[in-house]
């Protein structure tokens, strides 16, 4: 016997669908007294519609303003209101509040680019960092920075001129002597940062990877470096890229990247990213080696201490740098692309 299928009109299908709705919202909305139905509607379209403040329908309508509060919330339930937001196109809220939600940060701010957009792929996504920046670096007293990052180099670039606020110190947070081009890359983003706060810019004037950690325990002790390090016992706020065991063109032109001997015995030992130089495993776990202990900057403890990292990094090639750093609870605040939050949402 053969089986009769039967295909209805899409135009059917939508009008079923718009009656069990209603259907729905008819039964919901049964129990309810016409005089109670009527209430929380005339407050919601007080509310909504005419956009009085919960304290004015209160005092007109004689009610008390936790009442006015509840059938605010009774009118949702009930279906009398149904709220939606339109995002504009390149706002993708849902998808930074999953990562939120998934990974138990802050916040996701993710940019409207992808990596092989080419040159303009830094710019967009240093567009959206800066006008984070803009809305909350001056909150902080002091601002760490790390260096060598291209994309934050492009987010301060594009910060919208002076940021008001009490910002009163921007510190490298990395050593960033080198060769001499280098060195004035590494000062400058310091440099920039302090100029759109009005801040003074603090600068650790040493390599960031020594030859020796014999070496590095002589320079850690002298009065420069102690006046640096001192400082990051009061900063509120790091702002970091993210490094993967390829390093980019800025700190390897710098010289202060590792060698082939020190990625060989990160890769070792499971190494994935880092952020200022201090490198983790695919869980987020940092990597107890060689290479850390001649490494000058800001140390994983401190970093954990300050417990506020933005991390403002993107590409495929970041990929499992920026989700080992989510697993491990690194990041409070990622400022990445849309190809990169996409994947770690499906993972």
């Amino acid at each position: 016997m053969k089986k009769l299928v039967c295909i209805y009109p899409a135009r059917y299908v939508r009008r079923v669908n718009n009656n069990l709705k209603a259907m729905r919202h008819i039964l919901s909305t049964h129990s309810v007294p016409a005089g109670q139905l009527r209430l929380i509607s005339r407050i919601a379209g007080m509310y909504y519609t005419e956009k009085l403040s919960q304290p004015v329908i209160a005092r007109q309508l004689s009610l008390s303003q936790a009442s006015v509060s509840r059938m605010l919330k009774q009118g949702e339930e009930l279906g009398i209101v149904r709220i939606s937001v339109n995002a504009p196109e390149g706002i993708f809220f849902e998808l930074e509040r999953s990562l939120e939600k998934k990974f138990g940060v802050c916040e996701v701010v993710v940019a409207d680019c992808v990596e092989d957009e080419g040159s303009s792929f830094f710019s967009v996504l240093g567009e959206a960092a800066a006008s984070w920046l803009d809305a909350h670096i001056g909150a902080h007293e002091v601002v760490g920075v790390s260096s060598w990052s291209e994309t934050l180099y492009a987010a301060v670039e594009a910060m919208r001129g002076s940021v008001s606020g009490r910002t009163s110190h921007i510190v490298q947070l990395l050593g960033g002597l080198g060769v001499s081009s280098s060195v004035s890359f590494a000062t400058q983003l310091t440099e920039s940062v302090a100029r759109v706060t009005g801040a003074q810019g603090v600068f650790l004037m040493v390599p960031g990877i020594c030859e020796s950690e014999e070496i590095r325990n002589v320079l850690l002790d002298d009065v420069t470096c102690r006046d640096v390090f001192g400082l990051f016992e009061r900063t509120t706020m790091l702002l970091v890229g993210i490094g993967s065991l390829t390093p980019s063109r800025h700190l390897r032109e710098s010289r202060n990247e590792a060698d082939s001997a020190d990625i060989e015995e990160l890769r070792s030992l499971g190494a994935v990213g880092d952020i200022c130089l201090r490198y983790f495993d695919s869980e987020g776990r940092m990597v107890d080696s060689k290479f850390d202990r001649r490494v000058i900057g800001i140390s994983p403890e401190q970093i954990r201490n300050i417990g506020n990292t933005v991390v403002v990094g993107g590409g495929l090639k970041k990929l499992e740098a920026i989700r080992a750093a989510l697993e491990g609870g690194w990041i409070n605040t990622l400022i990445t692309d849309f190809e990169v939050a996409s994947k770690l949402a499906a993972d």
